[in-house]
């Protein structure tokens, strides 16, 4: 049986700092975009009685869709900052996907 070894402590540093400030900015940004687009806050509990449906599912795929996305972006900059400091690649991250 293969013996799991522990990320380095940079790279799990790393990852929750690159996922904290996305997570923080990907709020922003979409709360600012649905204010630009809609004239209105964001419902901020779509499942509330008073939230009409196409604005709760307008809303799940507009944040759904810049979560995954600031994940994504979060993910690769922290893989290409572990890789630029240590010059190797992060645990668990292949060359080719």
């Amino acid at each position: 049986m293969a013996r799991k070894t522990k990320p380095p402590m940079t790279w799990k540093l790393l990852g929750a700092g690159a996922t904290t400030l996305s997570g923080i900015a990907v709020r922003k940004l979409t709360d600012a975009a649905w204010y630009a687009a809609r004239g209105t806050t964001p419902p901020k509990n779509p499942a509330a009685p008073g939230v009409f449906w196409p604005d709760a599912l307008a809303w799940a795929a507009f944040s759904g869709l810049a979560v995954a996305g600031g994940r994504l972006l979060a993910a690769r900059g922290a893989a290409a900052a572990y890789t630029s400091l240590t010059g190797k690649l992060p645990p668990g991250v292949d060359e080719v996907g």
